[in-house]
């Protein structure tokens, strides 16, 4: 067996005396594991960091087996990550939502997706929106999309303010007036101003405890798992309103 990919790098273990067991999300065959002979050298380890991209070629005997990989490094995140502490907690928070993917389940969409908002990371002035879109793309990929589009109760599409934590539809101003105490507020951002403004610190708050909501309920609980403390950092770090004085 054998195939080649693009992929990104998500996570590396030590195995044997100078291998490493990468953990990578390709383009087409998803997420996958492979063993790194000599992947500790002073030379390679590097080039294998988490955020990384990587050409990589995957051979193993029988599908079901761990399989060896070869590695060409294609693009070289981590070191910006580096100088840019809320991108280390971004990538990290990233990188744990997407071991909820079942492994080798192909999601290519997912896959651009991931590329686009780790090339965006550093820049803390416009990544925030992305990674909300990145988690609303993830909850849809594993089935639990939400339907932000029109009024869950009249079918409208004004006056979209809020969404309903029991199924994840919006609801529009006026029909969630009795019930607005109950509801979750929908940034407008996420429904009409689109991605391109720049986003208010109390907005991205409010998008970010929307998908964490959902990602609680639908993704952490069920599986007994808490969330990463990574994403509360990185939540943190951008949604801090800035001392006027």
């Amino acid at each position: 067996m054998e195939w080649s990919d693009e992929a990104i790098v998500l996570g590396v273990r030590r195995h044997g005396e100078s291998g490493v067991l990468l953990e990578l999300l390709t383009r087409d065959h998803g997420r996958h594991f492979g063993f790194l002979p000599g992947g500790r050298s002073r030379k390679t380890l590097p080039l294998i960091q988490p955020g990384n991209s990587l050409a990589v070629t995957w051979r193993a005997r029988l599908d079901q087996h761990l399989g060896t990989l070869s590695v060409e490094a294609t693009r070289l995140r981590a070191p910006r990550f580096i100088n840019a502490p809320h991108a280390l907690y971004g990538f990290a928070a990233l990188a744990a939502s997407l071991r909820f993917l079942p492994e080798r389940d192909p999601h290519p969409a997912l896959f651009d997706a991931v590329i686009h908002l780790s090339e965006a990371l550093p820049d803390a002035e416009s990544v925030g929106p992305l990674f909300v879109e990145f988690e609303l793309r993830l909850l849809a990929e594993l089935g639990f999309g939400l339907d932000l589009d029109n009024c869950a109760a009249t079918g409208s599409r004004e006056e979209l303010v809020y969404v309903s934590p029991r199924t994840g539809r919006a609801v529009s101003t006026q029909a969630g007036a009795p019930y607005r105490e109950k509801l979750l507020t929908l940034p407008g951002f996420l429904v009409y101003d689109g991605l391109a403004n720049r986003v208010s610190p109390q907005a991205l708050a409010e998008a970010f405890a929307l998908t964490g909501y959902f990602l609680q309920r639908w993704i952490y609980e069920p599986q007994d798992r808490a969330p990463p403390p990574e994403r509360a950092r990185f939540v943190e770090s951008l949604t801090r309103e800035e001392d006027p004085a």
